[in-house]
């Protein structure tokens, strides 16, 4: 790739960064867990969103737009979907009800990734439309004696698996069984995981060799991804909450199903997210969720808009932890009102911004490149395709505010006037049109003609 950067990423699974190579460059291939579809994503739910689409533009910009699959996934097929389905609607049958809750709740997710700048997904699966690769996987691992049936369930066999807990680093006899699986007497171990358990007549099901049932939690991501990206694939993402169990059981179903030695290549974790400090939590009153972010003033008494919610994201390294504040988002909208508005044009993004991107996504250093490209295009004019280009590839967009015809010409008609003024050297009134203007949002720019030499005067909308 002549004259493109050398990607690297750090990667869970050897704890090292190192030169990204895909396994095919017509097709690099990316999946990330996506949600769980039972009520409105909270901002920790925005902070992968935010950070694997800016990956997704990266791999775009390095292998080319139509050569890069990025999957993620919807999971609405879940007991917790199942009991919000219950109190929410509790007059319907539960299949209608679960129906009722997982689309809404998935439109307004989709919804509130776009309005933080989010691109769509390559390809976005639902857990329902693939439970016949779900008990495809699941057959697999029971013919080469990794899964056992047991009381009603299949489980996985932790100890048929000679290297289980590499991506978390844990050893298998220290090891407590994941949050989703209780320790019962049933199992041959302690960490042995569900991947299939039976409904009832009141609980969603699917016929299956072992009954009428549904999935357990891991076993949709690993048909999902094989689905869609194949039995291995580039890049794995996630929170870091999902090392274990979630992404470690994965690996395990994936791993001993089809033979291979990896799942994914790189193993990709943004790092856990506090607001104003503290964990959140709804006990401590500081849950918040990204459309009362965009559409409340549940949070620091005002609405936020998505692209202030997404630079304050990017102002953090994706791997570590980041403290959400009404002090950081403040910081966010200060930077951005310094940052010149565009259309959107041909331009190419600038090397600085890119090659920050490219040692394992350093947004941190993105963005401080892209501050001084704004600094440089707000007196330089020639600069703004390739500002208007490296925003873009983080997914920070600043487009040109409408303003209304007639306004547009009163403003025109007073730029006019101030320059007479200041022709006649009446630098009183023409100050005070300037703050005038300014006072209204409006910038207004002083610079020469380069064929005559005059004074001419250009202005701009701010945000």
């Amino acid at each position: 790739m002549g004259g493109l950067p050398t990607l690297k990423l750090y990667n869970t699974l050897t704890r090292e960064k190192s030169v990204f190579t895909p396994i095919d460059p017509q097709n690099v291939r990316m999946y990330v867990c996506g949600p769980t579809v039972y009520d409105y994503a909270h901002i920790g739910n925005a902070r992968p969103a935010i950070v694997f689409d800016v990956l997704f533009r990266l791999l775009r910009h390095v292998y080319g737009e139509n050569h890069v699959t990025y999957a993620r996934n919807i999971t609405d097929v879940d007991d917790k979907i199942n009991a919000r389905a219950l109190r929410d609607h509790p007059g319907l049958p539960l299949n209608e009800a679960i129906r009722l809750v997982t689309e809404k709740t998935e439109t307004q997710y989709l919804e509130d990734a776009k309005a933080l700048g989010c691109l769509d997904p390559t390809v976005q699966p639902r857990a329902t439309d693939n439970i016949g690769q779900m008990i495809d996987i699941i057959e697999k691992l029971v013919a080469k004696s990794h899964a056992y049936a047991a009381e009603g369930e299949v489980l996985f066999d932790t100890r048929s698996m000679a290297d289980y807990g590499r991506l978390s680093n844990r050893n298998l006899d220290d090891q407590q069984a994941g949050a989703r699986v209780a320790v019962e007497a049933h199992k041959r171990n302690p960490g042995d995981f569900v991947l299939w358990k039976l409904s009832s007549d009141s609980e969603p099901g699917w016929d299956s060799p072992w009954g009428r049932g549904r999935p357990g939690w891991h076993i949709e991501c690993s048909a999902m991804s094989e689905r869609y990206l194949g039995e291995i694939f580039d890049i794995h993402g996630g929170g870091l909450d999902l090392i274990f169990p979630h992404h470690e059981n994965e690996i395990a179903q994936s791993r001993c199903a089809h033979g291979t030695d990896v799942m994914a290549n790189v193993w990709m974790h943004n790092g856990f997210l506090q607001v104003e400090g503290r964990k959140m939590s709804k006990s401590e009153g500081n849950f918040v969720t990204i459309y009362e972010l965009l559409h409340t003033e549940t949070f620091g008494g005002r609405k936020w808009p998505g692209e202030v919610l997404r630079l304050a994201m990017l102002m953090t390294h994706y791997r570590e932890p980041i403290d959400f504040s009404i002090k950081r988002l403040e910081e966010a909208e200060r930077l951005l009102a310094k940052w010149p508005t565009f259309k959107q044009s041909g331009g190419a993004a600038d090397a600085s911004v890119v090659n920050a991107l490219a040692d394992d996504l350093n947004t941190v250093a993105a963005v401080q490149a892209l501050h001084a490209l704004a600094q440089a295009a707000n007196t330089d004019p020639a600069l703004l395709s390739a500002f208007a280009a490296s925003a873009a590839l983080l997914g920070v967009f600043l487009k040109e505010t409408e303003v209304d015809e007639a306004v547009a010409s009163a403003v025109d008609a007073l730029v006019a006037m101030r320059l007479e003024m200041l022709k006649a050297k009446n630098f009183t009134e023409a100050d005070k049109i300037r703050e005038d203007l300014a006072a209204k949002g409006i910038q207004l720019k002083d610079g020469k003609d380069p064929a005559t030499g005059e004074r001419v005067t250009t202005w701009e909308v701010r945000r």
